[in-house]
């Protein structure tokens, strides 16, 4: 899946997804939807062991297109003018529905995030599992600005990521975050060297690969699903989980491979 307004790179069991409007700082219009619903069809079909999302150019994201030249702003403008309800649920449904469609494959998903990164494109970034950011980054929730809020499900990530207090400073003042910054208040996950963010995140995608793939998925469900339950809820969620994956005989292999003092090479999940 190459060219396009997102491009699907596979190396060997990792994959890298880059958002490729650089001329618009990767800013979401409805053809860049429609090329994120198609890569995570592909994803879905074939999964990686890991995928990295980055951005080509000088930003990561921008976040939704808000120029004339969007067909999704034209009808959003009318509606907004005449109050109509129905053609704003229908555009944020679509959002929301491709997001989530995305960041919720069964993988982990690294945002390599190499340089700006606001309204739309902050928030994509909080819902991958792993945020990497070059030094140059800047992130910013800025929906209120435009008299929006985040609506691809970033309020509720960077809240969980940040708590309560630190969400609130970031998204009801749309202040513009530092990579330093957004690593001091846990939304950055690290800062690479200037220029390696891409690099940095791909090594790391490559020592989750290497580990086994049905022991990374069942741990990344229970990072992704522990905070929305009680705390015996996400116990025996944790519980069932490890006793699936004991059970499917994946840690055989593993422990075989440790005694045996070499480094395991786990199968592929068919």
């Amino acid at each position: 899946m190459n060219g396009g307004e997102i491009t699907l790179e596979r190396r060997g069991k990792i994959a890298v997804l880059t958002l490729n409007r650089p001329d618009r700082l990767n800013a979401f219009n409805e053809a860049m939807w429609d090329a994120l619903d198609d890569a995570s069809a592909k994803l879905h079909k074939k999964l990686p062991r890991v995928i990295v999302l980055t951005g080509a150019g000088s930003a990561f994201s921008a976040g939704f297109d808000v120029n004339p030249d969007n067909p999704m702003v034209g009808g959003l403008a009318e509606a907004v003018m005449k109050k109509k309800r129905p053609p704003v649920d229908k555009l944020v449904k679509r959002i929301r529905t491709s997001t989530d469609r995305f960041v919720f494959l069964p993988v982990p998903i690294i945002a390599a995030v190499n340089g700006l990164a606001y309204g739309g494109g902050a928030e994509l970034s909080s819902r991958c599992d792993i945020r990497i950011l070059d030094p140059s980054a800047v992130i910013s929730f800025s929906e209120v600005k435009l008299g929006l809020i985040p609506d691809w499900g970033g309020g509720v990530a960077l809240t969980r990521l940040v708590g309560t207090g630190a969400a609130a400073d970031i998204i009801l003042t749309g202040r513009k975050l530092s990579a330093e910054e957004a690593l001091r208040v846990g939304f950055a996950t690290k800062v690479s060297e200037p220029g390696k963010v891409l690099d940095e995140a791909t090594a790391m995608a490559e020592t989750i690969a290497k580990n086994g793939p049905r022991a990374v998925r069942a741990a990344l469900a229970v990072i992704r699903n522990s905070q929305g339950k009680s705390l015996l809820e996400a116990l025996d969620f944790e519980s069932d989980k490890a006793a699936d994956l004991i059970a499917s005989g994946e840690c055989a292999h593993g422990i075989t491979s440790f005694m045996n003092k070499r480094e395991p090479d786990f199968p592929d999940i068919d």
